[in-house]
């Protein structure tokens, strides 16, 4: 009746892996809008006057 509530810890553990892919993907491409920012600020930036 309620097999669909089944405890498997391994079946957690067997998807750290894919969890942690997902998580660097996340970071790499974080990363990589942080830098297109900062280049396009660098490029398009005007000077500053004191």
């Amino acid at each position: 009746m309620m097999a669909f509530l089944d405890f498997h810890p391994m079946e957690f553990v067997k998807n750290l892996r894919y969890m942690g892919i997902g998580m660097l993907g996340i970071f790499i491409v974080i990363g990589v809008i942080a830098g297109l920012t900062l280049l396009l600020n660098f490029l398009t930036g005007g000077k500053e006057h004191e």
